[in-house]
């Protein structure tokens, strides 16, 4: 036992001494670089309160510098330092300062601005071949969905969802799609835009959104649910076709149908876009290929739910307030134009 006591006491010694050492070493870390982190911290403050323009142009030339230098003295300060507040803070100004460097130039607003005029209608051009693909895959759907209604009504039922037909079927009379579905009266303001057209932008945003995401799976699936879509529209015109309706119903659908099917097909052609990345990822390994192009199929998606947005309030609160078929029509002509120039017209010259 007394062999057993002095090793004892001389592990605890060496176990103070070397956690004195790591004070020294913490305390001496602290006092050299804590100038450089007082000076980055100053200037981050500067930049948050009054923009990087504030700032002078040595000031911009040592940011990156001192962003640097406090991520090493983080990196050196996990392995020494004994002071938990002074891991903290540096975090805190790592990431503060991060922000900074890297962060975005602009403001929300300028960058919403700039989306919109620039990068939306730039990320439609360039994916003009998936567009296509997509408006000929939900012509086809809409084709067979009509042909094969038309040439049997009981087709109807199979393809359009019970809570989607809303009562209308085989057994709906000409007078009663006219009376209730096609000139039915203005519910009112509150009813049609905060009940109608708030359930219509989620439900097809929903649905839009499912075409675009399952672009991931090679694109099958969301060439599949586009031909579906396709299918319920072709039996819906069905249906007022052999009623002698089909004109006034396709104004009844145009009004809104021209934004949303275009919200749909910009979906698909970005869903169409990720599946080609995937199949086709060129020099680039599928992951970094989705990387690289994702952003631009991400544009796409995020513009045509703000056409869902615009069709949901035409749809919910302007169709039934417009009761004629001519007047629809020129509602859709002129959403129509209004969108083939936005999408269309050359943006070419830089600021």
């Amino acid at each position: 036992m007394s062999d057993v006591a002095p090793d004892y006491a001389k592990m605890i010694a060496d176990a103070v001494v070397r956690r004195s050492g790591i004070e020294l070493k913490s305390s001496e870390f602290r006092r050299t670089r804590e100038p450089s982190w007082r000076a980055l911290d100053g200037l981050i403050d500067t930049v948050e309160k009054r923009g990087i323009r504030a700032l002078e142009p040595d000031e911009l030339e040592r940011m990156p510098l001192l962003y640097r230098s406090a991520l090493s003295s983080l990196s050196v300060a996990r392995a020494i330092a004994l002071d938990r507040n002074l891991l903290l803070y540096l975090e805190n100004l790592s990431l503060r300062a991060f922000l900074v460097v890297y962060g975005p130039r602009v403001s929300m607003i300028d960058g919403c601005r700039q989306f919109l005029a620039r990068g939306f209608p730039a990320a439609v051009r360039a994916a003009r071949v998936h567009l296509l693909i997509a408006f000929l895959v939900l012509m086809i759907g809409g084709l067979a969905g009509f042909m094969l209604t038309v040439t049997d009504e009981a087709w109807f039922n199979t393809f359009v969802p019970s809570g989607l037909a809303e009562g209308r079927g085989p057994a709906s009379t000409r007078e009663q799609l006219l009376k209730d579905e096609i000139f039915a009266p203005w519910p009112g303001a509150a009813f049609s835009f905060g009940i109608v057209a708030n359930f219509l932008f989620n439900h097809n945003t929903v649905v839009g959104i499912l075409t675009f995401s399952l672009g991931l799976a090679a694109g099958v699936p969301a060439v599949v649910l586009l031909a579906y879509q396709g299918l319920i529209l072709g039996a819906f015109l069905a249906i007022h076709y052999d009623r002698g309706i089909a004109l006034d119903f396709l104004g009844w659908v145009s009004i809104h149908g021209v934004t949303e099917i275009t919200a749909i097909l910009l979906c698909g052609a970005g869903g169409l876009l990720l599946a080609e990345k995937v199949l086709f990822p060129d020099r680039y390994s599928r992951v970094d290929s989705l990387a690289i192009n994702g952003r631009r199929a991400a544009e796409i998606a995020v513009g045509a739910v703000l056409l869902f947005f615009v069709a949901a309030i035409l749809e919910g609160g302007f169709r039934q307030l417009v009761a004629s078929t001519p007047g629809r029509f020129a509602i859709a002509a002129a959403t129509g134009g209004g969108w083939l120039l936005y999408f269309w017209q050359p943006l070419r010259r830089r600021p």
